[in-house]
């Protein structure tokens, strides 16, 4: 396919950009700074010389005297660099490093600081409808997702599996995060069940024969390796006992839908529905991060079984987003949207469906959600 121009917009001092493998950290980096230097650490060599001398990087530097801009892939592989990096900030005005990463694991584990606030933090996501134009197809991409390392696959279902392999391979055996690769892995397929629902650590214990703790440990792997994300409970002046847990999400569709087994018990149109939430859940972060504007990403559920599924709020506005895998709505597809309503007057409620016509129903906007997708930009308002 064609160069995606992508929406994320860097800032003009040192940054770090995390994202999952496959996210095009790299092919956006080398195409945006198209003069800067580059420092693979994937590369064997690179990462053998590093690993061992990570002062070299002042060499590096050094040797490229008219060069102002860095590129450090991969960053997390050797987190002794940061200091060299710092060093480097402080003694020469100018220099501008960005620093990729498809996981914080070892970052975090060594107690490294990010740079003491001397660079940012930005993300890159798959990609968006709206990115991608006419090659966006709202069924294909719920079952393969929006990475584009799978987009131009002539084998895209066979890729994701590969996908999900080489991260258990390259990220948590050779790292060494887990003791039984197999267990892991046995627990990713079970916490599929759980998407875009809140995650049962008892069960998953349970039927994994693992402790709630290693569970636990499980999902703070899959977070810091950038594959899951979580979402709170809006609880903002709540006038309704709310659940208190979050929910958990694979981080694409394609990756969901590639975890998930199915079988003659398994209904698709369930399967189906959790990966379109995740894919309008990816969307949504994406748009939040790339937008100037701040806000934040929860859901809203009450203990008596209220529920929507996406509440924003903050700068960019207060909106309460509901999802249904259906091409006509009826009166109690509206009834979350319109008891968050009575409690929240302010916000503005959006239903997304199957159906083609978007229209106004006790004061809920009733949004195609193909079309919701494909118009969604940065800092967007909805209506």
């Amino acid at each position: 396919m064609e160069t995606v121009v992508r929406y994320f917009q860097p800032p003009n001092k040192s940054y770090f950009l995390f994202g999952a493998r496959g996210t095009g950290k790299s092919t956006w980096a080398e195409q945006y700074y198209q003069q800067a230097k580059i420092l693979d650490l994937l590369q064997p060599d690179q990462f053998r010389d590093y690993v061992s001398f990570p002062e070299h990087l002042h060499d590096w530097v050094s040797a490229n005297p008219n060069i102002s801009t860095f590129i450090i892939d991969e960053v997390q592989k050797v987190p002794d660099l940061l200091s060299v990096v710092h060093s480097l900030i402080e003694k020469r005005r100018g220099l501008q490093f960005i620093l990729t990463g498809s996981s914080a694991r070892k970052l975090k584990r060594q107690g490294v600081d990010l740079l003491a606030g001397r660079a940012q933090l930005k993300h890159m996501h798959p990609f968006m409808a709206s990115e991608i134009g006419n090659a966006f197809n709202l069924e294909k991409n719920i079952r393969q997702g929006m990475l584009p390392l799978i987009f131009a696959s002539p084998d895209p279902i066979g890729d994701l599996k590969a996908y999900v392999a080489l991260y258990m391979k390259e990220e948590v055996q050779m790292e060494g995060l887990v003791r039984d690769v197999g267990q892991f892995g046995r627990c990713l397929t079970a916490m599929s069940f759980s998407q875009a629902s809140i995650l049962n650590y008892n069960n998953i214990a349970r039927e994994c024969g693992v402790s709630h703790k290693t569970v636990e440990n499980y999902v703070s792997i899959l977070k810091d390796l950038l594959l899951c994300f979580t979402i709170d409970i809006f609880s903002k002046k709540a006038q309704r006992h709310l659940t208190t847990h979050p929910k958990f999400y694979y981080f694409d569709s394609g990756v969901y839908s590639s975890i998930r087994p199915s079988g003659p018990l398994d209904k698709p149109e369930e399967i189906a529905g959790h990966a379109i939430e995740t894919l309008v859940a990816q969307h949504l972060r994406a748009w939040l991060d790339y937008s100037k504007k701040e806000g934040e990403l929860f859901f809203w559920r009450t203990k008596s079984g209220l529920e929507v599924d996406f509440i924003i709020y903050g700068d960019i506005g207060f909106y309460a987003i509901e999802v249904k895998n259906a091409k006509n709505l009826n009166s109690q597809d509206l009834r979350g949207l319109k008891e968050f309503k009575k409690d929240y007057p302010e916000s503005q409620c959006i239903i997304l469906y199957r159906g083609k016509e978007k229209r106004l129903k006790d004061e809920i906007l009733c949004y195609p959600l193909e079309d919701f997708l494909r118009q969604l930009t940065p800092d967007q308002v909805f209506e």
